[in-house]
Protein backbone atom coordinates (compact mmCIF):
# COMPACT_ATOMS: atom_id res chain seq x y z
CA UNK A 1 0.00 0.00 0.00
CA UNK A 2 0.75 3.66 -0.70
CA UNK A 3 -0.06 6.73 1.07
CA UNK A 4 0.66 9.88 -0.62
CA UNK A 5 1.14 12.97 1.19
CA UNK A 6 0.31 16.49 -0.08
CA UNK A 7 2.79 18.95 1.19
CA UNK A 8 2.98 22.79 0.49
CA UNK A 9 6.25 24.95 1.43
CA UNK A 10 4.77 28.67 3.29
CA UNK A 11 6.06 31.69 4.17
CA UNK A 12 6.93 30.74 8.63
CA UNK A 13 5.54 34.21 9.62
CA UNK A 14 2.15 35.25 10.72
CA UNK A 15 1.93 38.28 8.80
CA UNK A 16 3.03 38.79 5.62
CA UNK A 17 3.92 41.89 3.46
CA UNK A 18 1.94 41.90 -0.14
CA UNK A 19 4.16 43.91 -2.80
CA UNK A 20 1.51 46.91 -4.17
CA UNK A 21 2.48 46.83 -7.56
CA UNK A 22 2.32 43.22 -7.99
CA UNK A 23 -0.38 42.15 -5.47
CA UNK A 24 1.57 39.03 -4.54
CA UNK A 25 3.08 37.49 -1.51
CA UNK A 26 6.83 39.28 -0.66
CA UNK A 27 9.08 36.39 -0.13
CA UNK A 28 12.26 37.50 0.01
CA UNK A 29 13.96 37.57 3.57
CA UNK A 30 11.22 35.26 5.17
CA UNK A 31 11.72 31.86 6.57
CA UNK A 32 10.02 29.05 4.59
CA UNK A 33 7.95 26.39 6.46
CA UNK A 34 6.46 23.18 5.97
CA UNK A 35 2.33 23.95 6.19
CA UNK A 36 1.30 22.88 9.80
CA UNK A 37 -1.87 20.74 8.73
CA UNK A 38 0.23 18.83 6.01
CA UNK A 39 2.48 18.17 9.04
CA UNK A 40 -0.54 16.13 10.87
CA UNK A 41 -0.63 14.47 7.27
CA UNK A 42 2.53 13.34 7.39
CA UNK A 43 2.49 12.24 10.90
CA UNK A 44 -0.83 10.35 9.91
CA UNK A 45 0.92 8.85 7.20
CA UNK A 46 3.60 7.29 9.53
CA UNK A 47 1.42 6.31 12.03
CA UNK A 48 -0.31 4.23 9.58
CA UNK A 49 2.83 3.10 8.09
CA UNK A 50 3.72 1.78 11.97
CA UNK A 51 0.19 -0.50 11.78
CA UNK A 52 0.30 -1.85 8.25
CA UNK A 53 2.83 -2.37 5.37
CA UNK A 54 3.33 0.78 3.57
CA UNK A 55 5.26 3.18 1.73
CA UNK A 56 5.14 6.99 2.94
CA UNK A 57 5.56 9.30 -0.24
CA UNK A 58 5.65 13.03 0.03
CA UNK A 59 4.84 15.26 -2.99
CA UNK A 60 5.14 19.06 -3.56
CA UNK A 61 4.93 21.25 -6.20
CA UNK A 62 7.61 24.65 -6.48
CA UNK A 63 10.77 26.13 -6.61
CA UNK A 64 13.69 24.47 -5.92
CA UNK A 65 14.11 25.60 -2.60
CA UNK A 66 10.66 23.67 -1.63
CA UNK A 67 13.00 20.58 -1.90
CA UNK A 68 13.89 21.78 1.68
CA UNK A 69 10.69 20.77 2.85
CA UNK A 70 10.71 17.91 1.05
CA UNK A 71 13.83 16.96 2.89
CA UNK A 72 12.36 17.51 6.31
CA UNK A 73 9.40 15.11 5.76
CA UNK A 74 11.96 12.71 4.88
CA UNK A 75 13.66 13.51 7.88
CA UNK A 76 10.18 12.29 9.89
CA UNK A 77 9.77 9.27 8.48
CA UNK A 78 8.49 9.53 4.61
CA UNK A 79 10.14 7.17 2.32
CA UNK A 80 10.51 8.83 -0.85
CA UNK A 81 10.00 12.61 -2.16
CA UNK A 82 8.99 13.76 -5.57
CA UNK A 83 9.11 17.46 -6.11
CA UNK A 84 7.07 19.37 -9.17
CA UNK A 85 9.41 21.73 -10.24
CA UNK A 86 9.07 23.54 -13.94
CA UNK A 87 8.72 27.12 -15.05
CA UNK A 88 5.97 25.52 -16.58
CA UNK A 89 4.06 24.92 -13.43
CA UNK A 90 4.39 28.78 -12.23
CA UNK A 91 1.29 30.91 -11.86
CA UNK A 92 -0.96 27.77 -10.89
CA UNK A 93 -4.30 28.36 -9.23
CA UNK A 94 -5.80 25.37 -7.26
CA UNK A 95 -6.84 23.29 -10.25
CA UNK A 96 -3.66 23.19 -12.10
CA UNK A 97 -1.41 22.67 -8.97
CA UNK A 98 -4.10 19.48 -8.35
CA UNK A 99 -3.55 18.42 -12.07
CA UNK A 100 0.27 18.34 -11.98
CA UNK A 101 -0.42 16.22 -8.67
CA UNK A 102 -2.73 14.23 -9.76
CA UNK A 103 -0.52 13.47 -13.22
CA UNK A 104 2.86 12.90 -10.27
CA UNK A 105 0.29 9.92 -8.60
CA UNK A 106 -0.40 8.30 -11.24
CA UNK A 107 3.12 8.05 -12.79
CA UNK A 108 4.24 7.03 -9.54
CA UNK A 109 1.33 4.30 -9.21
CA UNK A 110 1.87 3.47 -12.93
CA UNK A 111 5.87 2.86 -11.95
CA UNK A 112 5.24 0.59 -9.21
CA UNK A 113 2.75 -2.71 -8.67
CA UNK A 114 -0.27 -2.92 -10.72
CA UNK A 115 -3.47 -2.18 -8.70
CA UNK A 116 -1.65 -1.57 -5.32
CA UNK A 117 -4.09 0.03 -3.17
CA UNK A 118 -3.44 3.68 -1.73
CA UNK A 119 -4.53 6.81 0.45
CA UNK A 120 -3.94 10.21 -0.45
CA UNK A 121 -3.45 12.61 2.70
CA UNK A 122 -3.51 16.41 2.82
CA UNK A 123 -3.78 19.15 5.05
CA UNK A 124 -7.32 20.51 4.94
CA UNK A 125 -5.82 24.29 3.96
CA UNK A 126 -2.49 26.05 3.72
CA UNK A 127 -1.85 29.51 6.07
CA UNK A 128 -0.92 31.40 2.37
CA UNK A 129 -3.67 30.77 0.56
CA UNK A 130 -6.49 29.21 2.54
CA UNK A 131 -8.54 27.71 0.23
CA UNK A 132 -9.16 24.38 1.28
CA UNK A 133 -9.88 23.27 -2.49
CA UNK A 134 -6.71 21.58 -3.67
CA UNK A 135 -7.74 18.27 -1.89
CA UNK A 136 -11.01 17.83 -3.31
CA UNK A 137 -10.07 18.85 -6.95
CA UNK A 138 -7.39 16.17 -6.46
CA UNK A 139 -9.67 13.48 -5.55
CA UNK A 140 -12.16 14.31 -8.41
CA UNK A 141 -8.95 14.33 -10.72
CA UNK A 142 -8.20 10.94 -9.84
CA UNK A 143 -12.36 9.97 -9.70
CA UNK A 144 -11.81 8.44 -5.65
CA UNK A 145 -13.73 9.40 -2.83
CA UNK A 146 -12.50 12.10 -0.67
CA UNK A 147 -13.58 13.13 2.96
CA UNK A 148 -12.58 16.45 4.01
CA UNK A 149 -12.09 18.42 7.65
CA UNK A 150 -11.21 14.83 9.37
CA UNK A 151 -10.20 14.75 12.69
CA UNK A 152 -9.82 11.42 13.25
CA UNK A 153 -9.08 8.20 11.33
CA UNK A 154 -9.26 4.50 11.60
CA UNK A 155 -7.84 2.21 8.64
CA UNK A 156 -9.54 -1.62 9.12
CA UNK A 157 -8.19 -4.70 7.91
CA UNK A 158 -10.26 -4.94 5.19
CA UNK A 159 -9.04 -1.87 3.47
CA UNK A 160 -12.25 0.11 4.76
CA UNK A 161 -11.42 3.49 6.48
CA UNK A 162 -13.77 5.22 8.66
CA UNK A 163 -13.12 8.79 9.56
CA UNK A 164 -14.75 11.75 11.51
CA UNK A 165 -15.54 14.34 9.70
CA UNK A 166 -16.09 18.30 11.61
CA UNK A 167 -19.30 19.34 9.82
CA UNK A 168 -20.53 22.91 11.06
CA UNK A 169 -19.08 24.02 14.85
CA UNK A 170 -20.45 21.38 16.55
CA UNK A 171 -21.69 18.51 14.07
CA UNK A 172 -19.69 15.43 13.64
CA UNK A 173 -20.69 13.14 10.44
CA UNK A 174 -18.69 9.57 10.47
CA UNK A 175 -18.10 7.99 7.15
CA UNK A 176 -17.02 4.84 6.10
CA UNK A 177 -15.20 3.77 2.51
CA UNK A 178 -13.09 1.88 0.59
CA UNK A 179 -9.76 2.65 -0.80
CA UNK A 180 -8.54 4.28 -2.58
CA UNK A 181 -9.30 7.61 -1.12
CA UNK A 182 -8.62 10.93 -0.53
CA UNK A 183 -8.66 12.52 2.92
CA UNK A 184 -7.46 16.18 4.37
CA UNK A 185 -6.82 16.29 8.01
CA UNK A 186 -7.42 18.84 10.53
CA UNK A 187 -4.67 19.76 13.07
CA UNK A 188 -6.45 18.38 15.96
CA UNK A 189 -5.89 14.86 14.67
CA UNK A 190 -2.59 14.55 16.45
CA UNK A 191 0.73 16.31 17.42
CA UNK A 192 3.57 15.84 14.77
CA UNK A 193 6.84 14.81 16.46
CA UNK A 194 10.07 16.38 15.42
CA UNK A 195 12.61 14.65 12.92
CA UNK A 196 15.05 12.93 15.19
CA UNK A 197 18.96 13.56 14.87
CA UNK A 198 19.24 9.85 12.42
CA UNK A 199 16.15 11.07 10.83
CA UNK A 200 17.56 14.40 9.45
CA UNK A 201 21.25 12.65 8.79
CA UNK A 202 19.07 9.66 6.58
CA UNK A 203 17.06 12.66 4.81
CA UNK A 204 20.17 14.26 3.50
CA UNK A 205 22.92 11.76 3.02
CA UNK A 206 20.33 8.43 2.15
CA UNK A 207 17.38 9.42 0.45
CA UNK A 208 16.71 11.48 -2.44
CA UNK A 209 14.14 14.02 -3.86
CA UNK A 210 13.05 13.11 -7.19
CA UNK A 211 12.66 16.48 -9.35
CA UNK A 212 9.90 15.93 -12.32
CA UNK A 213 9.23 18.40 -14.86
CA UNK A 214 6.09 18.80 -17.19
CA UNK A 215 7.40 16.59 -19.88
CA UNK A 216 8.41 13.73 -17.25
CA UNK A 217 4.45 14.00 -16.47
CA UNK A 218 3.73 13.98 -20.02
CA UNK A 219 1.70 17.15 -19.10
CA UNK A 220 -0.42 19.60 -21.36
CA UNK A 221 0.60 23.26 -21.15
CA UNK A 222 -2.92 23.62 -21.34
CA UNK A 223 -3.94 22.28 -18.53
CA UNK A 224 -1.04 23.31 -15.87
CA UNK A 225 0.32 26.31 -14.40
CA UNK A 226 -0.83 30.31 -15.79
CA UNK A 227 -2.32 28.51 -18.81
CA UNK A 228 -4.71 25.78 -17.33
CA UNK A 229 -5.78 28.25 -14.09
CA UNK A 230 -9.34 29.02 -14.47
CA UNK A 231 -9.09 31.86 -11.45
CA UNK A 232 -7.27 34.99 -11.53
CA UNK A 233 -6.32 37.11 -8.26
CA UNK A 234 -7.03 40.85 -9.06
CA UNK A 235 -5.92 41.75 -5.51
CA UNK A 236 -4.20 40.97 -2.56
CA UNK A 237 -4.62 43.54 0.60
CA UNK A 238 -4.66 43.70 4.31
CA UNK A 239 -7.94 45.19 5.05
CA UNK A 240 -7.74 48.53 7.10
CA UNK A 241 -8.99 48.93 10.38
CA UNK A 242 -12.19 50.43 10.74
CA UNK A 243 -13.07 52.20 13.99
CA UNK A 244 -11.66 52.07 17.79
CA UNK A 245 -12.07 49.24 20.21
CA UNK A 246 -14.65 49.82 22.66
CA UNK A 247 -14.15 49.32 26.48
CA UNK A 248 -17.41 48.51 28.05
CA UNK A 249 -18.15 49.10 32.13
CA UNK A 250 -20.85 48.45 34.70
CA UNK A 251 -23.01 45.43 35.28
CA UNK A 252 -23.56 42.35 32.86
CA UNK A 253 -26.65 43.83 32.14
CA UNK A 254 -25.62 47.07 31.07
CA UNK A 255 -22.89 46.12 29.46
CA UNK A 256 -24.86 43.73 27.27
CA UNK A 257 -27.35 46.47 26.51
CA UNK A 258 -24.57 49.04 25.35
CA UNK A 259 -23.34 46.19 23.60
CA UNK A 260 -26.49 45.62 21.20
CA UNK A 261 -26.74 49.56 20.90
CA UNK A 262 -23.47 49.95 19.77
CA UNK A 263 -23.81 46.56 17.25
CA UNK A 264 -27.64 48.27 15.61
CA UNK A 265 -25.75 51.83 15.40
CA UNK A 266 -23.03 49.65 13.14
CA UNK A 267 -25.79 48.10 11.45
CA UNK A 268 -24.75 44.94 12.21
CA UNK A 269 -28.35 43.18 12.66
Amino acid sequence: MKIFVCIKQVPGISEVKIDPKTNTLIREGIPSIINPMDKNGIELALKIKEEREAEVIAISMGPSQAEKALREALAMGADRAFLLTDRAFAGADTLATSHALALSIKKILNDSKKDEKYIIICGTQAIDGDTAQVGPELAEELQIPQITYVQKFELKDDDSIIAERVFRTEEIVVIETKLPVLISVLKQINTPKYPTMSGIIDAYEQKEVTKLDAKALNADKAFIGLTGSQTEVWKIFIPERKGEHIKLTGTIEEMSRELCQKLKEDKIF
